[in-house]
């Protein structure tokens, strides 16, 4: 399989991901409502939505070592979400609802972990640095699913979940679709001898669990919660922060979300080639010392406008923290890859919560300037951590090469 139509479908697979999280949460306020309940009632559905996506994506890792590999594990994924998307919708009593969340969740998890083991296992077909341009992907999707959202709740009488869920099972049955025709397989025969590849037919039974390099990967797993804990902060209290800390205009806090998702965009769009040049350490320890000034300006901001500078240079240090994460964990156990990624993606759901809950805690005995104190603590630790994304680097690899031929 050429990693070129694998690389389109990987990326739509992104795109379909964010594209379909950011309509959920963005509708999060209209499902609220419709059911009549209260904030803590909304916070344990989200909660019950992110322990059923650890559970998925231990559903993906299994799935991943059986024939056709991780390209089956997000194929399910994604019809997973377009059946669930209609059951959340239509749900008619909030325990229903509940129901539908989990569901999701399990979809979520198998979605989140089957990307990042489709790009990792792209990215080492293609032989140069990938990830970053799928990621990418993830912000169009969610950029787009953003506006569609708005636009919808904003035109369209009220409770218009359904009008705004519906193009996602659209978009999630297509990337289903085309990732399970151009998916790079990625099980243990596909990868492995020719006598294993032709012996694929008379044994359908799972691949042995490879022996996980657990220290390195904690270590990677450290920075990723860090990452998508700050990254998190910034996206579920930015806009409060910048609405009553700052006493800014209301429409104001929506546009500081928007600044941080735009600014998180562009550096996924040149990430890859910044690798390729100066190799993943680098740019992982260059782009934390932006996320933490970033971050900075944001805890001194005397203004909104000042805020919003900081929000905006946040999400251009931010922007790159998972894919290199991802990619890194890939390279520690290459012909393993698949099963490494997917117990990293475990730390997603701590970081998500940690982000969404801790800020709001020092905040409650403090403010949120102190609240966002946090992420920037968060965001030095994956600053200490950036010598241990070496795994492979592939601007030194690329030295390496260049030495040989010479």
């Amino acid at each position: 399989m050429s990693a070129l139509p694998a690389r389109r479908a990987g990326t739509l697979a992104f795109a379909a991901q964010g594209y379909v999280l950011t309509t959920i949460l963005a509708s999060l306020p209209v499902v609220r409502d419709r059911y009549g309940i209260s904030e803590d009632q909304l916070t344990y559905a989200v909660l019950g939505v992110l322990l059923a996506a650890v559970a998925g994506s231990g559903l993906a890792d299994l799935l991943s070592r059986r024939p056709g590999g991780s390209r089956v594990a997000l194929a399910a994924g994604l019809f997973g979400i377009a059946v669930t998307l209609p059951l959340v919708a239509l749900a008619p009593v909030f325990l229903a609802a509940v129901g539908a969340f989990a569901l999701y969740g399990i979809a979520l998890g198998m979605v989140d972990a089957g990307t990042n083991m489709q790009g990792v296992a792209v990215q080492r077909a293609a032989g140069r640095p990938l990830m970053a341009s799928f990621h990418a992907g993830w912000s169009a999707g969610a950029i787009v699913g953003a506006l569609v959202c708005s636009a919808t709740v904003m035109w369209l009488p009220y409770d218009p979940v359904m009008l705004v869920f519906l193009p996602g099972v659209l978009v999630a049955l297509g990337a289903g679709w085309i990732e399970l025709r151009d998916g790079l397989r990625t099980d243990a025969r596909a990868i492995g001898s020719d006598e294993r590849r032709a012996a694929d037919g008379e044994h359908a039974g799972t691949a042995p669990a490879a022996p996980i390099p657990w220290g390195p990967l904690l270590v990677l797993g450290v920075a990723l919660l860090a990452f998508y804990a700050a990254d998190n902060a910034a996206q579920t209290w930015g806009s409060l922060y910048v609405d009553s800390t700052l006493d800014a205009a209301a429409w104001l806090g929506p546009l500081t979300l928007a600044a941080y998702l735009v600014t998180a965009f562009v550096p996924r769009l040149f990430g890859d080639a910044a690798v390729r040049r100066w190799g993943r350490v680098r740019v992982v320890r260059t782009a934390s010392l932006v996320a933490a000034a970033g971050l900075g300006v944001v805890v001194a901001a005397p203004g909104a406008g000042v805020a919003l500078v900081g929000f905006a240079l946040a999400g251009a240090g931010l922007g790159l923290g998972a894919p290199l994460c991802f990619a890194a964990a890939g390279a520690l156990d290459p012909d393993n890859a698949d099963a490494v990624v997917a117990r990293l993606n475990v730390f997603n759901y701590g970081g998500t919560l940690l982000g969404a809950v801790l800020v709001g805690v020092v905040s409650g005995f403090s403010s949120l300037r102190v609240g966002f104190l946090i992420p920037i603590a968060l965001v030095l630790v994956i600053t200490t951590l950036s010598g241990r994304f070496a795994v492979h680097d592939d601007a030194e690899a690329a030295r390496r090469e260049r030495e040989v031929i010479a």
